[in-house]
């Protein structure tokens, strides 16, 4: 099956070779790619296809080829010995149970409840629906299910947690990163406004070629100011949690921006606005770059883009002490009003698909505190928020 698809490769004109595909084969053979169709994929492409203009003709002959055979490429996959594809399980709850476990009742009662858990527990417990641990309906612990709790170490599943307690390492996005930046580069460029500097320090040549022939060949040089980009950008990505799954999209767009605008100042925050963000995600606690900072150091007239998914509990956004990583005194929501007030040219990029913008309540939250100016992070969705980037504006309250 794996030779008919390295030949359809090279029947759609991509120039894939015989050492490319044992590299595939080689991979696969170390549990790389396997699993699911779409981690194939993955795998596929980064040994096969070694120039990103093939990227596209590769897309289409690989879904025109596997449509119809996933059940052929599971049965393949079956063939891979189990201690390749081996990881813990978590429990798995059906509907029913999920609609019979009970939220504790709001933000005071959960931090209420912890408090006595935290009082009481003195021994392990899994499984449960009571105490701190794993694999439960317990509002305390991680990997099991509760519709409002407080999420202790582990990993996001249900992305339900209203509060998370553990230390967060998250990586810098990847500046360098060239692949699938294209098309955001060239919506990009409509933001761009170009100026002349004051400074005559550019040699003119078209001027003084003309200049010089019009004196007999008597060299009469003529100095200009360098044309340069004068639109002034401030860019906050949220980073990790949720936004793991988005990482190479918001890389993508960073390496545009990047590229794009010669006066780009890019930070740091996670899941929303608090007092301060930050440069690099590896020193995030020890230096911080507070919200008055940045109204101090950069002028109203910068171009304030925020990229996230806006998927968090609504206590993060509406009560001090909502933050998943450390006590705020004062809600998300002020926060961002200031910083709103501050930088009126703003937009909220979010990769998450906007079909299902409707079915999270901290979307529908943030969208009206950025005053409908939330647009998808697409090409479409770029282009609209560059329009209203370009549109004179008056900072938004929160009703």
């Amino acid at each position: 099956m794996l030779l008919d698809f390295f030949l359809s490769l090279r029947r759609a004109n991509i120039p894939v070779t015989l050492p490319e595909h044992l590299s595939l084969l080689q991979a696969m053979a170390a549990g790389i790619g396997t699993g699911s169709l779409s981690n194939f994929y993955t795998i596929a492409r980064v040994c096969l296809v070694k120039d990103e203009s093939y990227y596209d003709r590769f897309d289409r002959t690989f879904g025109a080829y596997w449509e119809g055979r996933e059940l052929q490429f599971d049965r393949l996959m079956d063939e891979v010995p189990d201690e390749w594809l081996t990881r813990q399980k978590n429990r798995e709850f059906s509907d029913e149970e999920k609609a019979a476990i009970e939220a504790l009742g709001g933000w005071d009662a959960i931090m209420e409840t912890l408090a006595k858990r935290l009082d009481e527990q003195d021994e392990a417990h899994h499984g449960g629906s009571k105490w701190i641990g794993t694999g439960g309906t317990s509002p305390f612990g991680h990997s099991g299910y509760n519709p409002e709790g407080v999420r202790i170490g582990g990993k996001s599943q249900h992305r339900r947690a209203t509060k998370v307690w553990h230390e967060r390492r998250y990586k810098d996005l990847d500046s360098d990163l060239e692949l699938g930046t294209r098309n955001f580069k060239m919506a990009l460029r409509k933001l761009r406004k170009m100026a002349k500097s004051d400074r005559q320090d550019k040699l003119d040549l078209e001027h003084t070629i003309r200049s010089t022939a019009h004196k007999g060949g008597l060299l009469d040089i003529h100095m200009t100011g360098e044309r340069r980009n004068a639109v002034k950008v401030l860019l906050l990505i949220d980073v990790g949690g949720s936004m793991d799954w988005y990482a190479q999209l918001t890389s993508q767009l960073f390496t545009a921006a990047k590229t794009e605008f010669g006066r780009l100042e890019q930070f740091y925050f996670h899941n929303f606005i608090y007092e301060g963000v930050w440069r690099s995600n590896s020193r995030r606690h020890t230096e911080r770059v507070s919200i008055d900072e940045l109204q101090r150091t950069y002028s109203r007239d910068h171009r304030l883009i925020l990229v996230g998914d806006a998927s968090m509990s609504p206590y993060e956004i509406m009560v001090a002490g909502g933050s998943v990583e450390h006590w705020n005194e004062e809600p998300g929501y002020v926060w961002a009003q200031r910083l709103l007030e501050a930088f009126p040219h703003c937009t909220w990029l979010n990769p998450e698909p906007e079909e299902r913008w409707p079915y999270t309540q901290s979307i529908g939250m943030v969208q009206k505190l950025m005053d409908n100016r939330m647009h998808a992070l697409s090409v479409a969705g770029i282009q609209a928020a560059i329009e209203e980037l370009k549109k004179p504006r008056v900072a938004s309250t929160w009703e």
